[in-house]
């Protein structure tokens, strides 16, 4: 039980050492100076990130539906049968 409640004491001072100690100061301070660097810098969330790719999967779903449609549209037009224009019979007007 002695070795127990010697273990407990020690980490105790341990931890009030780490938590007095500049260590501290200097972590709370890195990430005051690493927020600031991120908030400067054009960065994106995790959020913002995965809607703009949810976006882009559902732009590119319906890319590729209108390029079917656009290449179908053609195939018609392609092998639609082409008539003949028709040659008007009007008279040409008369030199003078």
């Amino acid at each position: 039980m002695l070795n127990q409640k010697l273990l407990d004491e020690i980490s105790t001072k341990i931890n009030e050492v780490v938590a007095q100690s500049p260590v501290k100061d200097v972590e709370q301070n890195m990430r005051i100076l690493l927020a600031g660097v991120f908030t400067k810098l054009d960065l994106v969330t995790r959020d913002e990130f995965n809607v703009q790719q949810e976006m882009l999967i559902r732009t590119r779903e319906k890319l590729t539906e209108l390029e079917s449609i656009v290449t179908g549209l053609e195939d018609k037009l392609v092998t639609k049968p082409k008539k003949s224009p028709k040659v008007s019979k009007t008279k040409s007007p008369k030199k003078a």
